[in-house]
């Protein structure tokens, strides 16, 4: 049950994410054109959800912005699992010195204060690199980056315990008596019989990083306006919360939605 209500919470918000620009074509509105004589609007049929404080659909920038938040979402949890499987698998296979080295490492980027750290690294200006500022692309590549950089311990340490315990099983025995490579048996044997808690971790990854893409983009440094996210939309209401709460509300409601969906898709696989 609680499998099947995280997927549709998820995939009820990606598809509304893939259909913005559908409803944008409905509703004959440019999300990113102000309208200042329309701020703080209520609902109305050419604005379902009201207006922002910049005369703004509500409802066409909460779409864009799923995309947004979405994308980094599962850009930053499949880098971070990818990146995680590797060392993880890398350690437990290696053993000695090597795997040591690995999980020191590991344990020094835990030690961390993360939030501070990811604060200090955001603010970074990227135009010194020759890269673009204020693009939406560039600013989803500079978080996503950001946040894999640190995301990757947890599930590191993850697939190396369960590898570990996967390697001490006899059937690993038998496939190396059998004359199985070392790359066979943990890419064959080893690997897919860990899929499960990497998918468990992967779903919980997901709701960190737009936890961590909202924290970001509320403190102006991830996302930049005008483009759309769920958390620099909550930026911009919080000075008119009491006076105009729906502009909160939403995408509060949106990134509530989101994360639960992905704590309720990593319990089901769980419990699998």
């Amino acid at each position: 049950m609680r499998l099947w209500l995280g997927l549709a919470l998820l995939g009820g918000l990606g598809l509304a994410a893939m259909a913005a620009p559908w409803v944008q074509a409905l509703l004959g509105t440019d999300p990113a054109t102000p309208d200042l004589f329309h701020r703080f609007a209520g609902p109305t049929l050419a604005h379902p959800l009201g207006t922002d404080e910049l005369g703004r659909d509500i409802l066409l920038r909460l779409l864009f912005g799923a995309r947004v938040s979405l994308a980094v979402g599962l850009a930053v949890a499949l880098g971070a699992t990818l990146v995680g499987t590797l060392i993880g698998l890398t350690a437990a296979r290696a053993g000695g010195w090597r795997d040591a080295l690995l999980m020191r490492l590991a344990d020094t980027l835990l030690a961390l204060p993360a939030l501070p750290l990811l604060v200090v690294l955001a603010a970074v200006d990227t135009g010194r690199f020759g890269l673009p500022r204020g693009d939406a692309l560039a600013d989803i590549l500079r978080i996503a980056t950001i946040l894999v950089a640190f995301g990757w311990v947890g599930v590191a340490r993850l697939a190396r315990a369960a590898a570990l315990a996967e390697l001490s099983r006899d059937y690993i025995a038998a496939a190396r008596i059998a004359g199985a490579t070392e790359a066979r048996v943990m890419l064959r044997h080893v690997l897919p019989n860990i899929v499960g808690p990497l998918a468990v971790a992967t779903a919980l990854a997901v709701a960190g990083a737009i936890l961590a893409e909202s924290t970001l983009s509320f403190l102006g440094l991830g996302i930049q306006p005008p483009a759309p996210s769920w958390g620099n939309m909550l930026s911009s209401a919080q000075e008119m919360v009491f006076a105009a709460p729906l502009a909160a509300l939403w995408p509060g409601l949106a990134i509530l939605l989101a994360v639960a969906g992905c704590t309720l898709l990593a319990d089901g696989l769980r419990r699998r």
